[in-house]
């Protein structure tokens, strides 16, 4: 099967589970995936090991892979690594970060202001933005890990910003941050960075422990 329909089947599947049309919890079969996007098993078999992976599936007995649920544990795990890593990192690259830098994030963050975003579109295009800042701080090995960390996070962010409507809050403070990084306050952007990280993890926190 070509590389770019493997890469489509892996879009396809990531989007079932943030749209909730492959339930968390539930096991998947390679034959009956194979079915339903009309490919053979093998796209089916590699596509399952990529989403591995990242964290996307789990092993379910010998033969099946579960979609991997959401737990407050590994979300409170995964956003207090991103407070501590990612406001060093903006740390480093505010001095660096360039007019033109700013304005491709700015339109990062007007496309993100669309209505008609998917789970998976909001989760991508909001780090495109974060990684848009991150990366003038040409700290190469810091970097690679905040990415790491933001593979595994991916499947939570679309999910609170959708599920818990809470993209209009995550919107002010981007823009709040955008403000503090023109003015090459670093403080103030390293805090408000932090508080949005920490703010949209304890939402998520909370509802996985307390879903009722």
């Amino acid at each position: 099967m070509p590389n770019h329909n493997a890469d489509s089947l892996y879009q396809q599947i990531k989007l079932d589970i943030l749209d909730q049309k492959l339930i968390l919890g539930s096991v998947l079969k390679q034959e009956e995936l194979s079915h339903r996007y009309g490919v053979s098993r093998i796209p089916i078999r590699d596509v399952f090991q990529r989403l591995k992976s990242e964290g996307w599936l789990i092993q379910s007995g010998k033969c099946g892979v579960m979609v991997n649920p959401l737990t407050a544990e590994e979300a409170e795990d995964l956003y207090f690594m991103r407070m501590q890593l990612e406001p060093l990192i903006l740390g480093y690259a505010i001095p660096n970060i360039s007019n033109k830098i700013l304005g491709e994030a700015t339109d990062i963050l007007e496309q993100l202001d669309s209505k008609q975003q998917s789970g998976q579109q909001h989760g991508e295009l909001n780090w495109q933005f974060h990684t848009c800042l991150y990366q003038a701080a040409n700290r190469r090995t810091l970097l690679n890990t905040i990415n790491n960390l933001q593979q595994l996070s991916s499947r939570y962010i679309g999910f609170h910003a959708i599920q818990l409507n809470y993209v209009a809050t995550c919107q002010t403070e981007h823009y709040a941050l955008i403000d503090a990084i023109k003015e090459k306050q670093v403080e103030k952007a390293q805090d408000i960075l932090e508080q949005h990280i920490a703010k949209a993890g304890k939402l998520l926190v909370n509802y996985l422990a307390n879903p009722t």
